[in-house]
């Protein structure tokens, strides 16, 4: 099955709505060292809705791209810079979103340092700790625990 039509076919099952919204083109992870776009995206369904901020690849970021001519002054500096259409670009689809969502119960704060190799005298490894641990709250107020086991099937 195509992973946009599982992705598709798991919203509808589950009645749940997906919604981007594009915020601004910016660092959204600590690391960035290039701006990406930055989408709100919002699930919802019955009367619950989860809305979080979603940063979109670097490469699909941009509707243009800022580039810089071959020719250099004496300095260093490009002559000239210009926009170009970004072919790349292209707005979140549900499934890139839907399979970045944690899906699985969050261990301990040590288990997921392990797990993932973070330090655990990391303030950033903390950080990210505690952001989890509220995505699985919100998932877990979302889907049930046999439409978990269906979203876990997107990757």
């Amino acid at each position: 099955m195509d992973y946009e039509k599982q992705a598709e076919k798991f919203l509808t099952d589950t009645n749940t709505t997906f919604k981007a919204e594009f915020l601004k083109n910016g660092f959204h992870f600590a690391d960035d060292k290039e701006p990406r776009d930055i989408y709100l995206i919002t699930l919802s369904r019955g009367g619950r809705e989860y809305k979080f901020n979603f940063g979109q690849s670097i490469k699909n970021s941009g509707n243009t791209k800022r580039v810089s001519s071959d020719g250099k002054d004496w300095k260093g500096k490009a002559l000239r810079n210009y926009d170009v259409k970004n072919k790349d670009f292209k707005e979140p689809t549900a499934y890139e979103v839907l399979a970045c969502l944690t899906k699985n119960e969050v261990e301990s704060f040590e288990d997921f340092c392990a797990s993932f190799g973070y330090d655990e005298d990391s303030r950033k490894a903390e950080k990210t700790y505690k952001a989890v641990l509220e995505e699985w709250k919100n998932v877990k107020m979302l889907f049930s625990d046999s439409e978990i086991d269906k979203l876990q099937e997107i990757q």
